[in-house]
């Protein structure tokens, strides 16, 4: 079995402008939030973003790294819940905004990963959601009929096809075999299954049998199969929460949305937290914390 095993940067660096970028989690829930600060140190742009949102996608825009986003809904899951930068660049027209139901986004990625041009969904139907597509969301009519009720028609949902998709999770091993310890998998893997380049990050990397051995089938949610590198990045969800390993770090996530405020406090924030290495930015967090609750 080969060992996929590089670093954070070293996998970055695969990426090329205009890509169309997957990134797993939910919210502000296990997100692969050192793939994000590794994207903020390139010179990546015109990415188009796939994402159940939060802070992942709230930090690409403050770098204008985003041009198109597909999005089922952007949330910070605690005060002040809407991420300040998305709401800028959405509100400002710099970005291109592609806003559907959950579910719709969920079934875009189900349809790129089983190779479908489209996968039909009633979600969608009868609300302005095709308003925000500019023409891109089509309809379809069933070609079976429903008793009674004639032929239905249907949005027919587009295959959200990734060229790299970024997840991360609890546990892993060297050869791309991952699991989750808490108690929701997301998508995960329908991100990874949709992309033509596959990357995980994990909390810890043990072997093999270990893996097996520390949870039940259910949480192995990813195999091999679905990955082509893997990198070992303790804290990289940070600061979205990677429960059972952490909670989500409340105190930093408002730090991050109050500096959003002024252009002054976010070159602060910037330069203090993502102008450096991983290592660096939790060396940084570390002593965030440390003044915080000594306060």
């Amino acid at each position: 079995m080969s060992d996929k095993r590089t670093t954070i940067d070293n996998a970055v660096a695969q990426l090329r402008n205009g890509m169309v970028i997957g990134i797993g989690g939910w919210g502000s829930r296990r997100k692969p939030m050192a793939f994000i600060r590794a994207i903020l140190r390139t010179d990546l742009t015109d990415l188009t973003v796939v994402t159940y949102g939060g802070p992942d996608l709230g930090l690409l825009c403050s770098a204008g790294k985003v041009r198109r986003v597909y999005y089922g809904f952007v949330s910070l899951d605690s005060p002040p819940y809407y991420d300040p930068w998305f709401a800028k660049a959405r509100t400002s027209g710099t970005i291109e905004a592609r806003e559907m139901d959950e579910g719709m986004l969920r079934c875009g990625l189900q349809a790129a990963a089983q190779r479908l041009p489209f996968l039909p969904i009633r979600a969608g139907l009868g609300s302005s959601v095709p308003d925000f597509w500019e023409g891109e969301l089509a309809t379809v009519r069933s070609p079976y009929p429903v008793p009674g009720d004639g032929y239905e028609t249907l949005i027919a949902m587009p295959a959200l096809y990734l060229d790299a998709a970024f997840v991360h999770l609890n546990l892993g091993d060297s050869q791309g075999n991952a699991a989750y310890t808490g108690i929701d998998p997301y998508f995960d893997d329908l991100f990874l299954m949709a992309a033509k380049k596959r990357f995980l990050s994990v909390e810890r990397i043990v072997p093999t049998q270990k893996l097996i051995e520390a949870v039940p089938p259910q949480a192995l949610l990813v195999n091999r199969m679905m990955v082509d590198t893997v990198v070992e990045a303790p804290g990289g969800a940070h600061f979205t929460t990677a429960a059972p390993d952490y909670d989500r770090d409340e105190k930093f996530q408002r730090h991050y949305a109050e500096a959003a405020a002024t252009e002054k406090g976010w070159q602060r924030f910037r330069h203090t937290y993502l102008s450096g290495s991983e290592d660096e930015y939790h060396l940084a967090v570390g002593t965030f914390n440390q003044e915080t609750y000594r306060a």
